[in-house]
């Protein structure tokens, strides 16, 4: 994800142009820039969205490809009503939001440069946004449409497409930026399998924490594979997920300080905000002085396990300190 400092140095020189000849469009990157400098936001927005779509909670689905064609067509209007909801942008006078008191217009598109344009926005700057959850990644830039560089179209309501060759004109303000992973999209497929080979949610968390380690698992794959309303408490101690595998040596890390300190020290992914990453540890005390990730809980030191290491019961993790 480039800085947005550092933007005018790596985008095409069409883009550039716009730069130079367009103060309304500098004012909207700026905005947006100010509102959301590493673009965490922005992606958060974008994974719940898809999300919500998917309802996995309901449906459990978790695959882009098995939404109805009418839920794909309703994703640009949530992401569309999302973002103004996160980043709290003022209704447009003529387009849909107003930023930095230019009216811009939102268009997305699981494809790329699939965006389709209204003739009513000839003239106007559009946020173009782009997700796609098989590659984990996602771009939103910002363009100022002319009728020269779009297709010709002979849909019902007259909406195009940018012509492939004027896409350099787009300023980027995140190009190809990480996606937080849709972890049930991406795991192993006979993993997969077993997870929902489990008829309780608790079984199946159970087990997606025990096969699924040292990777960030987001509350929503979580409620996908509970698929109960209490499913934050199916990760829990007191009778969840992290008093069963602690057991088996498997400590499950939330979005608090004190797990992601451990988290960090263990070199495995932090948990962000809404996610968690399991792992399974092994008493380390034997080979304190080798060059291993290690942390020390209930007075023991504990690296992460091998395959070749016996099971054996993990520590308590220490009481939630909030992150946030």
């Amino acid at each position: 994800m480039l800085p947005l400092d550092d933007i005018s140095a790596a985008i095409n020189i069409g883009a550039q142009a716009a730069l130079v000849d367009d103060p309304e469009l500098v004012a909207v990157r700026d905005r947006i820039a100010r509102l959301d400098p590493a673009g965490r936001r922005f992606a958060t927005v974008l994974r719940d969205t898809i999300d919500q779509l998917l309802n996995g909670e309901a449906t459990g689905r978790y695959d882009w490809k098995t939404l109805f064609k009418t839920e794909k067509t309703h994703a640009g209007t949530l992401v569309e009503i999302n973002l103004q909801r996160e980043f709290e942008f003022d209704d447009g006078i003529e387009m849909d939001y107003r930023i930095a008191g230019v009216d811009v217009d939102c268009k997305y598109s699981q494809q790329f440069g699939g965006w389709m344009i209204p003739p009513e926005a000839i003239g106007h700057l559009c946020l173009l946004v782009w997700a796609d959850d098989s590659k984990s990644l996602w771009s939103a830039g910002l363009l100022r449409i002319r009728r020269e560089w779009l297709n010709g179209g002979n849909n019902r309501d007259l909406k195009l497409t940018i012509k492939a060759e004027h896409r350099n004109k787009i300023l980027w303000l995140w190009d190809k930026a990480e996606l937080p992973e849709n972890v049930l999209l991406h795991m192993n497929p006979r993993d997969r399998q077993q997870v929902f080979s489990h008829k309780s949610g608790q079984a199946r968390l159970n087990e997606l924490f025990r096969l699924v380690q040292s990777r960030r698992i987001g509350r929503n794959v979580v409620r996908t594979v509970a698929q109960q309303k209490d499913y934050m408490k199916r990760v829990r101690g007191n009778g969840g997920a992290r008093s069963a595998l602690r057991k088996e040596g498997i400590l499950i890390m939330g979005d608090y300080a004190s797990h992601q300190a451990i988290a960090a020290k263990l070199e495995v992914p932090v948990p962000r905000e809404g996610e968690f990453v399991s792992v399974r540890v092994t008493k380390a005390q034997a080979d304190v002085g080798l060059p291993q990730p290690k942390i020390e809980l209930e007075g023991a030191w504990w690296r992460i396990a091998t395959p070749d290491d016996p099971k054996e019961p993990g520590p308590l993790l220490p009481k939630h300190t909030s992150s946030h």
